[in-house]
């Protein structure tokens, strides 16, 4: 196992480098380590292909998951003899161009991130989710975009549906006792799976085979195969995983702080950390209580959020109604010249996929920086499901109300996510491209949601100035009840309290969210990436003077680098 270099060893190494000169020349140090970058991603798409083929890079099509014991056992030393690789530049960091040295921490971070979870953790090897929606994202990413000929893609369709019963045999190897809420959620993303199997990918094969009869042929055995191997799968899931459901979904607190420390590059104790949480918390409450009294003082903050809530689309209207509210939010930003659009492409409004609806309502999904061909970015909204009674579909529905969908729009699409996508292809290097941080990505869209506001998007409506609010407290419930869910003994229905009772939401959503907890323990990095860009602004801003475009030019145009791998990048001298 490859550990850390002890920081003295470091700082003797650095001196010795110093006292006799770099290394290697700054064109060599280059090339090393570009060598180690290609190497990592290499293998990081070998070992999860899906994500290669997410990124555009194509050649990864015909490949499908493999978490069987012995691939992960190879995949850990991999990662570990990559790992020296990085290290071993470091003594040579002066020989090492600036760019070069803000993407080497950021690729030695992720690769410490992955050994994290594959070599120690096991946190997706022991959850069933990881199984049961797998299948369905493999195939979608190459059914929804048109980046190669339909004939083209079915061969690649038909040889990952080809490995759907070997993926689901090593979940059943794999997954011992997980927690009760994983496995309810696994059956869930597996009957979403089975349906889409069932219903979108045979017909879309049909046509996509034309008048090949062998390509046809092929595809069916293996559809068919793929089918019965998920309804196993499932009846694994209800008849024999689910009754002994009864383990832990907790982390602990060490193993949460270097998540976060790897993933994010995030360093400040958890005791420090839970502090910042729970006074943004009590902040925002403060101000939805207030803006809340502006609209209506004679009801309570909650009574005047449920009048928010009441004025929602009906079911069959969802998506015409998403795209109606779409384009009056980028509207407002072009016209007060907040971020440049590198282009006039607009996302795709659909419903999420029934294998994909695991307790979001909205999203964004776009095409990767190596695509070349498709440019389809879908913005998901999730629909309630038919089975559910009226008043569950309503309070579902409650969610998308007219002033909080102003908010999601501004989130998932201006100028949150969708805009970060549009300047995918300018970030200037592979790892800038290929690698990310959540507190960044999601910290900016939204960071973005506040600064709207501040910039007048609600003046003539408090309404979604309140909804904003709303949102803020939602992410700020994710904060604190993410790190109390892995290292205290909260309970989901103790999280869910917190969603409910601190942060206006709805039952069923407050229940979903402290869920979520669950399985995405360090989802705090909304709030603490929105707070992070802040500071950035205002730091940029007195340093470097400027426009509020100027600076979110210079932000999203790095890429979702750990933001204090971009304040080196916008601040530090080169």
């Amino acid at each position: 196992m490859s550990r850390p270099t002890p920081r003295w060893i470091a700082l003797l190494l650095l001196v010795v480098a110093c006292a006799h000169g770099p290394g290697l020349t700054r064109e060599e140090g280059h090339a090393r380590f570009q060598r180690v970058t290609d190497d990592y991603f290499a293998e990081a798409f070998s070992f999860e292909p899906t994500g290669g083929s997410a990124a555009g890079l194509h050649q990864y099509d015909g490949k499908l998951e493999e978490y069987s014991a012995s691939r992960v056992a190879a995949h850990v030393q991999t990662l570990q003899g990559l790992l020296d690789r990085v290290v071993a530049l470091w003594p040579e960091r002066v020989a090492l161009p600036f760019d070069d040295l803000i993407d080497l921490e950021a690729l030695e971070s992720r690769i410490r991130a992955d050994l994290l979870e594959w070599e120690t953790l096991g946190f997706q090897m022991q959850n069933p989710m990881t199984y049961a929606g797998l299948p369905g994202t493999s195939i979608d990413v190459l059914l929804k975009r048109d980046f190669a000929p339909a004939a083209s893609r079915l061969k690649s369709v038909t040889a990952r549906l080809q490995g759907i019963p070997a993926l689901y045999a090593a979940g059943k190897a794999n997954v011992k006792q997980p927690s009760k809420e994983w496995t309810q959620l696994a059956i869930i993303l597996g009957n979403g799976t089975l349906g889409y199997l069932q219903d979108t990918v045979g017909p879309w094969a049909k046509d996509a085979a034309g008048t090949d009869a062998v390509a046809y042929a092929d595809f069916n055995r293996a559809n068919t195969t793929a089918i019965a191997a998920t309804q196993d799968y499932l009846h694994h899931l209800e008849k024999e995983l689910l009754p002994r459901s009864n383990g832990s979904w907790a982390i602990g607190g060490e193993a949460f702080s270097r998540k976060l420390l790897y993933e994010e590059m995030i360093s400040e104790p958890l005791p420090a950390l839970l502090a910042k949480g729970e006074a943004q918390l009590k902040a925002d409450g403060q101000a939805f209580v207030e803006t809340a009294r502006l609209i209506d003082a004679k009801k309570t903050p909650a009574q005047v959020m449920a009048s928010l809530y009441a004025d929602h689309p009906k079911a069959p209207d969802l998506l015409a109604y998403v795209r109606r509210s779409l384009e009056g939010v980028r509207q407002f930003v072009v016209a007060k010249d907040l971020v440049t659009f590198p282009s006039e492409v607009r996302p795709t409004v659909a419903l999420t996929p029934p294998f994909a609806r695991n307790g979001a309502y909205a999203s964004l999904d776009s095409p990767g920086p190596y695509e070349t061909v498709a440019t389809e970015a879908y913005y998901y909204v999730t629909p309630p499901e038919p089975n559910w009674d009226t008043k569950h579909i309503e309070e579902h529905l409650g969610e998308f109300n007219t002033s909080m969908q102003a908010m999601i729009n501004v989130h998932e699409a201006y100028p949150g996510h969708f805009l970060q996508f549009l300047w995918a292809k300018q970030f200037p290097t592979k790892v800038r491209k290929l690698l990310g941080a959540s507190s960044n990505a999601e910290g900016w869209a939204h960071y973005t949601e506040q600064m709207v506001i501040e910039e007048g998007f609600a003046d003539a409506d408090p309404r979604i100035k309140l909804a904003q609010l709303e949102e803020a407290l939602l992410r700020d419930c994710r904060y604190v009840v993410g790190i109390q869910l892995h290292t205290t003994t909260m309970t989901v229905e103790q999280g869910a309290d917190r969603f409910v009772k601190e942060c206006y939401q709805l039952p069923p959503v407050a229940y979903d969210e402290a869920r979520r907890g669950t399985y995405n323990p360090t989802y705090l990095y909304y709030t603490y990436g929105k707070l992070a860009v802040y500071d950035l602004r205002r730091e940029y801003l007195s340093a470097r003077g400027g426009t509020l475009r100027q600076f979110h030019d210079a932000f999203v145009s790095q890429g979702a680098l750990p933001i204090p791998l971009v304040r080196k990048l916008l601040l530090e001298p080169r």
